[in-house]
């Protein structure tokens, strides 16, 4: 009986794992990856929830359900959306719907409630916080108050006064009215020294601190950070009659709807506060004479800036176009490298380096190419304006040279040969063949490029800032601004920014730009027909 050699059992288990090692190894790397992939979701929606759990909580401690709703929504949609198994395109969709909701829908729906509200200097909040405002800013020393001695705290940069009031040491500052304060919170503060005092005493003459959560009690306020005094209000609200009595004048200022505390003379008390005024923003932009006077010129201004900067940069880079792709012409690499730098500059840096080169005293145009003559380009209506146009030809004319380059290039040469060999010449071969075929291409590139400069902004304000002053218009506007600057200046430039008018000349821009775009798709769509 012969007997067969049987190799031990655990002999064959290093070829097995041998064998079995790529495997486990890939799988290994797969779990270790789909780990590291949960863990970092997890960790980033974390991260978002925590966000929007602080969002959620300051907005409902500001009484602001509307967005705190929204926060709500949307960090529901993002948890369900990124924990839910499948829904892939969701997962890339979302936070682009997301920003989309927010930086333009939003902003978009806001600015047309705006554009409904008095919304401006002085009248920024709710009459509350008016009422609040004027009582604490209208205030005297109360006759013959005697003097509280106070200590000044700092407590990380917010001034605070100390006083004693009937054995009960209280602090607060111009947000806190005075309350109780202990020993333990009061050593987190610093007394500050009377070198301290002096090097920051416009801060400690302007502190007021309320005495108490009543406006009509007023506030304590001291002039030396030693010694404080009472000070009360000369405004005197009445709630039940809505009124607001100068009690030095015996005037009384009464809410007429308007927004303000109005006299019967027609004096307001600012600040006032934000209302709903329906369409009088509009109204106001097309019946009131001053307005309406700039507005038209601005707006006339701004139509033949558009045409003119699409007309002069097209027909300049449909020119060098034309010359760059003629074959006999040497170094055509070079030239269109040249043309195109402008287009590699920025145009808000662009209108600052023309600024100074334009400036009447001492720019590089008058000192050198007119031997020093005090040509004003900038502050001239006219040169202004004509300034503005050449600094645009010289930023824009490289965009419509690579459009056009592009455009001629794609025009078989069959057509313009057989057209020779008909005997055309070769202006009529460009008029009758490649300029049709070109603005087939182009009509639609120039039709945003007339929207692009209806809202130049940069160019503008860059270079002239919109000047020279329109003397005797009702707004702050000049000559060479364009309905977009208009509107930066009267939202954000000057002591009155109404940003109701504001957004109401938004609006009626945004009509504008759509109905001509409408009208030039549909110009656009004839000329393809007709083609």
């Amino acid at each position: 009986m012969s007997l067969t050699h049987q190799k031990p059992p655990h002999s064959s288990e290093p070829e097995q794992a041998d064998a079995l090692s790529p495997a486990a190894k890939r799988l290994s790397t797969a779990a270790s990856t789909s780990t590291g992939l949960i863990l970092a979701k997890i960790a980033m929606i974390g991260i978002v929830d925590a966000t929007a759990i602080f969002a959620l909580f300051t907005a409902i401690g500001r009484e602001a359900w509307a967005i705190a709703a929204v926060v709500a929504v949307i960090t529901a949609a993002i948890n369900v959306v990124y924990f839910k198994r499948g829904w892939l395109p969701a997962k890339y969709l979302l936070p682009g719907t997301i920003f989309l909701l927010i930086f333009q829908v939003f902003v978009i729906g806001y600015t047309g409630y705006i554009a409904f509200t008095n919304y401006g200097s002085g009248h920024n909040s709710d009459k509350d916080d008016a009422v609040m405002a004027l009582l604490q800013s209208n205030q005297s020393r109360v006759p013959d108050s005697p003097g509280l001695p106070v200590t000044v705290l700092d407590d990380g940069g917010e001034l605070s006064l100390l006083v004693e009031r009937d054995g009960v040491q209280m602090a607060g500052t111009t947000e806190q009215p005075l309350e109780p304060i202990t020993a333990d919170e009061l050593a987190g503060y610093t007394q500050l020294s009377f070198a301290d005092l002096l090097g920051r005493q416009q801060e400690v003459t302007s502190l007021a601190v309320p005495m108490s959560d009543d406006p009509a009690q007023g506030s304590l306020r001291t002039s030396d950070g030693r010694t404080a005094y009472q000070y009360t209000s000369n405004l005197v609200y009445d709630e039940a009659a809505g009124t607001m009595t100068d009690s030095t004048t015996s005037v009384v200022y009464s809410d007429t709807g308007v927004g303000a505390f109005t006299a019967p003379d027609g004096t307001q008390l600012m600040p006032g506060w934000s209302i709903n005024v329906g369409f009088d923003n509009f109204a106001k932009a097309f019946t009131d004479s001053s307005i309406r006077t700039a507005l038209g010129s601005v707006t006339a201004w701004t139509f033949a800036f558009a045409l003119l900067s699409v007309a002069t940069t097209f027909f300049l880079g449909l020119f060098l176009a034309l010359v760059f792709n003629d074959l006999r012409m040497k170094g055509r690499k070079i030239y269109r490298v040249i043309s195109i730098l402008p287009y590699a500059f920025p145009a808000f840096l662009g209108g600052l380096v023309w600024a100074g080169m334009l400036n009447k005293d001492f720019g590089f145009v008058n000192q050198v190419l007119f031997g020093g003559a005090p040509i004003p380009w900038l502050t001239d209506p006219w040169l202004a304006k004509f300034s503005v146009l050449w600094v645009n030809l010289w930023l824009g004319f490289p965009y419509m040279f690579l459009v056009c380059t592009g455009a001629l290039q794609s025009i078989p040469d069959e057509l313009a040969e057989a057209a020779k060999i008909d005997g055309a010449k070769p202006f009529q071969v460009f008029r009758l063949i490649k300029l049709p075929l070109l603005l087939v291409s182009v009509a639609p590139l120039l039709i945003s490029s007339f929207a692009f400069n209806f809202n130049n902004f940069n160019v503008i304000y860059m270079l002239t800032e919109g000047g020279p002053r329109i003397e005797g218009a009702g707004l702050n506007v000049g000559s060479t601004d364009i309905l977009i600057s208009m509107v930066y200046k009267v939202a954000f430039v000057g002591s009155q920014r109404d940003y109701g008018l504001a957004s109401a000349f938004s609006i009626i821009i945004f009509v504008l730009v759509s109905v001509i775009a409408v009208i030039s798709f549909k110009q656009t769509k004839a000329l393809e027909e007709l083609n």
